[in-house]
């Protein structure tokens, strides 16, 4: 039955995207680049903060300058206040599920614990002041809060404003959050990792007006750029890490510190220790009742995080970008090495230059990576990362490479979303992703078969074979999407490397990456300028990629079904007779043809050989004038370029391929030929342009076929291998005998360690 145009459409798999993505207008044109007409708000910070060590808490005063540069007149604000999340009334709390196992009998007592609220958290608002000081009247609405204006703000204009807050701050091992505070019971000594801590801004723009969607602790941050001037009040004894330029460094460090300082910004392969292992052991046994002030300048930025502990460890080196340096640091307790002072700042630096080759150069003036128990989480120029060894300083490779891959990643926001400026509260993939990608291309260039966990196409396999039931769209609110990793992170970053590898290549991928990085850097793209940008800089047609990897949920599943084998049939009697008496000599013989030779004695016509005529001596391979009359006349028929044509002695081999998954792909093919030698074949994902479900293409070649493997280099992300072969495979599974699995994750160093230095008593004998 002949579809209808409604059911051709549904199927057309290479349709355009004009139904799915906005209009191009003055502000984002049809090219994926800001328009001539482009806008955004601004809003700039000055602040005075206090670290209350004692209790744990934060207060702080705030003076927000917001630039109005809409076309929009405003009368009113909307802040952010994350904090808020804390607070035991959150939406977070309340719409979290949670169940008790009747399997296991009970509940640990940390579950137990969950189910209490008992933190006070939450931003204590005093005032919403206007420059005069006069009181704003002020509405919270959970994580946000509407600040009313006395007198519109007039595009064009500035509106001045104060608030002055204060907020418990949360211990993250007990009550969760992206930064907070972790207590070290053996020296009785905190390290703050601090952020979301101020009442911010939210982005006002042409594609949302404001973005106010509530932050229930996913979806994380969309902010408007500023300048920052902040002053943070900690004890005297603390060392500070924060965005921005530390200024007046007299007030704060030794003149120690500062002539290593000096050293550090000329040292271009190893850091330079600014504090000392042996300093920070050194102060983490007195605990200061007075306090320094620590003031931070950064220009250009969408927030502000610190770091702040009498525990830090402090190295930094240089970086160079032309006759800019820019200063590579890490801050971290003893409890980090010898991994931290082995490796972070050095993988900050060459994260820095890896991705500046594929966007731009990184343009502040300092990246600074932090030690965690476990978070990773990244601000403008600074981010706090986990990878904790063992007590004994041994560690597992997974605690390495864990490390190594989450300060890649961390510095890496730097560049998406820190600068180039996605809304991540609606779609985390576009920071997530699109960092995940470069951080796989970073780790690839740190160590050579780096175990990259997010990238290569046959690593997000096992997401994609998912129940369709269980898997939403790339192009889903972060909120709303259930396997949070694969969706945002992992496959956004195996598109764009099948994107670079098999699609685009790399030539044309990076030019156009490159352009929507630098078209895109201070501004806040949406996701139709990534894929109008890539498709723009590069002349490759890609809405039929992102219609299937980013809005859909089909997998890839292109199954190798059939392959026919054909040859030239020349018409010359003597060669195609002889070839029609070999393939009959070579066939084989049925079994009652078999037993008949030596069980039947003898026949009528061997008896009696008058029974016996023409067809009993007949040769049907033999050539006869006529065969050769009729050949002659055949060929006088034929033109000189037939004839050439005729004579070749080409294989022709029709692969017919079925589109099994729904998403289409490049169909790339290996041919192992007799001789042992093999060819490699790629067909654009257009072969699907007319038929998405089957296609079928011949292919010539001088020599005999012996196997053809289908996506032979895993870049498709192909979820069956097993119908890719030719002649069909069977490729067996593994299963392995044990007495009783052990659990946690193994720690060779730990091992070699302990048989090298064995225990009091031991003997250090094994046995034998």
């Amino acid at each position: 039955m002949a579809q209808t145009p409604e059911q051709k459409k549904k199927e057309d798999k290479f349709r355009q995207l004009e139904e799915i993505l906005p209009t191009p207008n003055a502000y984002r044109n049809a090219a994926g680049a800001p328009g001539h007409q482009y806008w955004q708000n601004r809003a700039d910070y000055d602040m005075d903060i206090r670290l209350d060590d004692e209790n744990q808490r934060l207060y702080g005063t705030e003076t927000i300058t917001y630039f109005n540069a809409s076309p929009d007149a405003l009368t009113y604000l909307w802040l952010q206040l994350d904090q808020n999340l804390f607070d035991k009334e959150s939406d977070t709390y309340k719409i979290s599920g949670s169940s008790i196992s009747e399997s296991t009998n009970g509940v640990n007592f940390r579950e137990l614990q969950g189910y209490y609220q008992t933190f006070e958290g939450g931003f204590k608002i005093e005032f919403v002041q206007d420059a005069a000081g006069k009181a704003l009247p002020y509405t919270i609405n959970k994580t946000m809060m509407r600040v009313d204006l006395p007198t519109t703000l007039l595009p064009g204009k500035s509106v001045v404003f104060k608030v002055k807050w204060w907020h418990n701050i949360n211990d993250r091992m007990k009550v969760g959050g992206r930064s907070g505070l972790e207590y070290f019971a053996a020296d009785k000594n905190y390290l703050y990792t601090i952020a979301q801590f101020f009442p911010r801004m939210c982005v006002y723009n042409e594609v949302y007006g404001w973005q106010n969607k509530q932050f229930l602790g996913r979806g994380e941050f969309t902010l408007p750029f500023g300048n920052y001037k902040v002053r943070l009040t900690v004890p005297s004894d603390h060392v500070v890490g924060a965005t921005g330029v530390l200024q007046s460094p007299e007030k704060v460090l030794t003149a120690e510190q500062r002539r290593r300082w000096a050293q550090a910004q000329t040292s271009l392969t190893d850091p330079v220790m600014i504090v000392t292992q042996a300093e920070a052991e050194a102060a983490e046994k007195g605990h200061a009742q007075d306090s320094k002030t620590w003031t931070f300048h950064a220009e250009n930025v969408r927030d502000f995080a610190f770091a702040s502990s009498r525990k830090f460890i402090w190295d930094a080196m240089a970086v160079k970008f032309g006759d800019r340096t820019v200063m590579a640091m890490s801050y971290y307790p003893k409890e980090g090495n010898p991994l931290w002072e082995k490796y972070s700042t050095r993988v900050v630096a060459h994260t820095l230059k890896v991705y500046s080759r594929y966007t731009f150069d990184y343009p502040y003036p300092i990246a600074i990576s932090v030690h965690t128990d476990r978070i990773g989480m990244e601000y403008p120029m600074i981010c706090f990362n986990g990878g904790r060894p063992d007590p004994d300083g041994t560690y597992s490779s997974a605690t390495k490479y864990g490390m190594i891959g989450v300060i890649i990643h961390e510095v890496g926001h730097n560049f998406f979303p820190m600068i180039v400026n996605s809304d991540e509260r609606q779609w985390s993939w576009m920071d997530e992703g699109l960092n995940t990608f470069l951080q796989y291309l970073t780790e690839q260039e740190w160590e050579r078969d780096y175990p990259s966990r997010r990238g290569p196409a046959n690593l997000i396999v096992d997401y994609m074979k998912s129940d369709q039931e269980d898997l939403e769209p790339i192009m889903t609110n972060s909120e709303s999407v259930t396997q949070f990793g694969a969706n945002a992170y992992g496959k956004p970053a195996t598109g764009l490397n099948i994107l670079r590898e098999t699609i685009m290549g790399r030539e044309l991928f990076d030019f156009a990456f490159k352009q929507y990085s630098q078209r895109w850097m201070f501004k806040q793209p949406s996701p139709a300028d990534l894929f109008r940008t890539m498709e723009d800089a590069s002349a490759v047609d890609l809405d039929w990629f992102w219609r299937g990897w980013f809005y859909g949920t089909d997998p890839v599943d292109i199954a190798l079904e059939e392959v026919k084998w054909y040859q030239i049939n020349t018409s010359n009697p003597s060669l195609e007779k002889s070839i029609a008496q070999q393939k009959a000599d070579a066939a084989p013989k049925n079994i009652s043809e078999i037993r008949n030779a030596s069980l039947i004695p003898q026949t009528v016509n061997e008896a009696d050989p008058r029974m016996n005529d023409f067809y009993n001596s007949y040769n049907p391979f033999a050539v006869t004038p006529a065969d050769q009359k009729q050949y002659e006349a055949f060929l006088a028929r034929l033109t000189p370029e037939e004839k050439k044509l005729l004579e070749t002695t080409d294989n022709y081999y029709e692969l017919t391929f079925k589109n099994v998954g729904g998403l289409p792909m490049p169909v790339i093919l290996e041919f192992l030929y007799a001789d042992s030698s093999k060819e490699v074949i790629r067909i654009p994902a257009e072969i699907w342009r007319t038929n998405s479900q089957t296609v079928t293409k011949v292919f010539p070649t001088l020599k005999q076929v012996i196997s053809v493997t289908l996506d032979p280099f895993l870049e498709t992300s192909d979820i069956d291998t097993e119908n890719n072969y030719w002649p069909p495979r069977v490729q067996p599974s593994r299963f392995q005998l044990y007495k009783q699995r052990e659990g946690g994750a193994p720690n060779p160093m730990k091992q070699q360690q302990a048989a090298q230095n064995p225990a009091p008593g031991s003997g250090g004998q094994g046995r034998e």
